[in-house]
């Protein structure tokens, strides 16, 4: 193989990556019912026909942006265990980082609008939120085997409240100011909440 070729699935891969971040910022931009895979192929400078290749509906590519913007996390949180900070930390360090992701990742951004959104889709979407309260529940777990915990607060409690929290300051944040004041009015909610839950 001559260098400086791509091979044709490394190729296809990487435009179907593409078609799923036009999409994701059109989503985000304009919502669901008003994105069209005309649109998408138009974003892309590409034919309907090579967009419909990679998805065959704009169902399905909706389905595709949600089950990216849910792959982001597990990732995330990989690079901020591997920091080695405590549970409580760890959890607020997490969040800190998805609120810079919902301020600049396109995919981020478009995964959250679909959700709100799952109403008008007609297909199956990851169930929201419930994921994030699990993970937090163990965090907080961890958190208070280590002593960081008030006592009196249950870890699922304490998840559950942050979840809350944390999604309706991203939303409003959206909502009001396309997110130009998350990353602050994040970090004056955690200051209350780990005031509220730390030990």
């Amino acid at each position: 193989m001559a260098r400086g070729h791509e091979p044709r699935q490394d190729r296809a891969i990487r435009t179907r990556e593409l078609v799923l971040l036009a999409a994701a910022r059109l989503f985000a931009a304009k919502g669901f019912p008003n994105t069209s895979m005309k649109d998408v192929a138009d974003e892309m400078g590409m034919t309907k026909g090579a967009v419909y290749h990679h998805f065959p509906s704009k169902e399905s590519l909706a389905i595709a942006v949600v089950e990216e913007h849910y792959a982001r996390w597990p990732r995330l949180l990989e690079e901020v265990r591997a920091e080695g900070l405590p549970p409580m930390e760890t959890a607020f360090m997490l969040l800190e980082r998805v609120a810079e992701a919902f301020g600049s990742d396109p995919l981020a951004q478009g995964g959250a609008r679909l959700q709100l959104e799952r109403s008008l889709i007609g297909a199956p979407l990851p169930a929201p939120y419930v994921g994030w309260a699990e993970l937090l529940t163990t965090l907080f777990s961890e958190a208070e085997a280590a002593g960081e915990l008030r006592a009196g607060v249950r870890p699922g409690q304490a998840a559950r409240a942050v979840v809350a929290a944390f999604f309706g300051v991203q939303h409003i944040s959206d909502t009001l100011h396309h997110r130009a004041d998350l990353n602050e009015r994040w970090e004056e909610t955690r200051e209350l909440l780990q005031h509220a839950i730390r030990a």
